[in-house]
């Protein structure tokens, strides 16, 4: 414990497993592994195959890199807490690091939302103005979306950790994962976290909730454009080429919708529930992605099928 007067701030705090599972941690590391594996193998293959095949320098294309990077991020994250748990357990962690592990969760986070609405947003653009479309999201246009996706989640976020620094800590120390996550560490303090919960809940609405919400507008507008086609074949192939990113947008938002409730709601929640709904919220989506976008992509099927040829 770091003591000044009456300010207490721990110098770390000890992360949590499974519950009631802990004598398994070996045994259940193995399905962990294997997640982890394929989130970096196929992000890596998503990002490779993008990189080598002309034809895929495209918007839909540079959009999806972002969120292979922005997956990849959240994997390295917390890969190592998460694993050092199961096979040493190693549950302590810095109080600093803890803060700076929490911020860049929650800006890679961030960052996915706005990349999935980016997203919708070409795929808007592609059905509704495809004659457009290369002139609207040129690649001088996707490069500023992404700076300013990152620029957004960095700003936004930035006050967090110097919140969480400013409480004074007493008696329980142990977190809810084996990853720190804003709303885990604030509930630990003794002191008024009014402001914590103001300015993280107005962020997640002003940012995620906003991105969800013109996300379903944007498929709102889709649909809308679809049902004005010509034939059946033509809704229909325009609605394939949405199928992936549709998958992608339910695979993130459902967790992380389930996880914020949970945490600022669930207080009766069983902690096994909590646990997993984390998990699920930030291993699924990095290790489903690439999976999702290879099997319904013709494109990077056939670009993958060619560089395994050439292999």
């Amino acid at each position: 414990w770091e003591i000044n007067g009456s300010f207490y701030q721990p110098s770390a705090f000890l992360m949590m497993g499974i519950p009631g599972l802990e004598a398994l941690h070996h045994w259940i590391s193995i399905p962990f592994c294997a997640l982890y594996l394929i989130a970096l193998l196929g992000n890596c293959m998503i990002l490779f195959i993008i990189k080598k095949t002309q034809s895929l320098h495209e918007p839909m294309y540079y959009f999806l890199s972002m969120l292979a990077v922005t997956d990849l991020g959240l994997v390295l994250c917390t890969l190592p807490t998460t694993l050092g748990i199961f096979w040493f357990n190693m549950r302590r962690i810095g109080f600093d690091a803890c803060l700076t592990q929490m911020y860049f969760i929650h800006i890679l986070s961030f960052i996915e939302s706005s990349v999935l609405l980016a997203m919708a947003f070409d795929r808007f653009i592609a059905i509704s103005h495809p004659l457009r479309h290369p002139s609207i999201l040129t690649k001088t246009t996707v490069i500023k979306i992404g700076l300013a996706i990152i620029l957004r989640g960095t700003v936004s976020l930035f006050p967090i950790p110097f919140l969480l620094k400013r409480l004074t800590y007493c008696g329980k120390t142990e977190l809810s994962h084996s990853f720190c996550f804003h709303p885990d560490i604030m509930n630990l303090a003794c002191a008024d976290i009014k402001v914590n919960v103001f300015y993280g809940m107005i962020i997640l609405l002003s940012t995620v909730g906003m991105d969800f919400i013109f996300i379903v507008l944007s498929y709102i507008l889709i649909i809308k454009t679809v049902i004005g086609l010509a034939t059946k074949e033509e809704c229909l192939k325009a609605l394939n080429t949405c199928v992936s990113h549709i998958c992608a947008v339910l695979v993130f938002f459902i967790p992380m919708i389930g996880l914020s409730m949970i945490h600022r709601f669930g207080k009766n929640v069983p902690p096994l529930v909590n646990t997993l709904v984390a998990y699920t919220y930030l291993i699924i989506p990095p290790a489903l992605n690439p999976i999702i976008y290879s099997i319904k992509s013709s494109h990077i099927r056939e670009a993958l099928l060619r560089a395994l040829r050439r292999k």
